[in-house]
C-alpha cells in the first residue's frame, strides 16, 4: 500500500490519527448499514416473489377469461361495453424511508358511479367478460403493492451497491494507507529522535573531554 506524501511531523501524526479514528468507526457504521440493507432487501425480495406469483396466476386468469370473452363477443359489443368506466381511482404517492433510503409508498381510494362493478349491462356481454373485469378488480390492489415492492427492491439495491463500494474504500484502501502512513511517521520521527540523541551524547562527551582536558591542564 502507498504511503501518503505528507510531511512527517508530530501535528500531521496526531492528524492522521484522528482521521484514522473517523474511517474506523465510519467502517464499522457503513458495515453495520450494508448488514441491515441486505437484511431488509432479502425479506421484501422474498415477499416480493411470492406476491409476484400469485398475482401473475390471477392475471393469466384474467387474459383466459377477457380472451374467452373477445372471442365470444363482436368488436363493437366490446367497444361499446368498456368505453365508459364505472368508477375513479385516486392514487397517493408518498415516500417511507428504510435506512436512510426513500422507498415509495402507494395508495389508492376508489370512487364509484354505482354500487355494481359492471360499467355495462349484461345484455350484449359475456360472462367471461364479468369474470375477467372481477378478477381484474381484485388484483388491483396487489398490483400496486406489487410495483411499490419492485421499486423498493430497485432503490435498496441501488444503496447496497454505494454503501458496499464505500465499505470496501474504506477497508481495502483509506484504512491501510492511513495506517501504513502512521507507522511510516512513527519510524521517521523514532529514527529522528534516536539521531538527535546521538548527537546530544555526541556533544556531552565533547564538553566532558573538553572539561577533562581543561582540569588536566591546570593540575599541571
Amino acid at each position: 500500500m502507498a504511503v501518503m506524501n505528507v510531511n512527517p511531523t508530530r501535528m500531521e501524526l496526531s492528524r492522521l490519527k484522528k482521521r484514522l479514528a473517523v474511517a474506523t468507526r465510519g467502517h464499522k457504521l457503513l458495515k453495520d448499514k450494508r448488514d441491515e440493507l441486505m437484511k431488509q432487501f432479502l425479506d421484501i425480495v422474498r415477499e416480493c416473489k411470492t406476491l409476484r406469483e400469485a398475482v401473475e396466476e390471477k392475471m393469466a386468469e384474467y387474459y383466459k377469461n377477457f380472451s374467452v370473452a373477445k372471442a365470444l363477443m363482436s368488436e363493437e359489443s366490446m367497444e361499446t361495453a368498456l368505453v365508459l368506466g364505472n368508477q375513479t381511482i385516486r392514487l397517493t404517492v408518498d415516500t417511507r424511508n428504510i435506512m436512510s433510503v426513500n422507498v415509495p409508498s402507494f395508495s389508492f381510494e376508489t370512487h364509484k358511479r354505482s354500487d355494481s362493478v359492471f360499467p355495462y349491462g349484461f345484455l350484449d356481454t359475456s360472462a367471461q367478460l364479468d369474470d375477467s373485469i372481477l378478477s381484474l378488480s381484485s388484483i388491483f390492489q396487489e398490483l400496486l403493492r406489487l410495483s411499490e415492492m419492485e421499486k423498493t427492491v430497485e432503490l435498496l439495491a441501488s444503496e447496497i451497491e454505494k454503501t458496499r463500494r464505500r465499505v470496501n474504500s474504506l477497508e481495502y484502501v483509506m484504512i491501510p494507507q492511513l495506517t501504513e502512513t502512521i507507522k511510516s511517521i512513527t519510524m521517521k520521527l523514532d529514527e529522528n529522535e534516536r539521531g538527535n540523541l546521538t548527537r546530544l551524547m555526541k556533544v556531552k562527551d565533547m564538553m566532558l573531554k573538553e572539561q577533562f582536558e581543561a582540569k588536566h591542564r591546570q593540575s599541571e
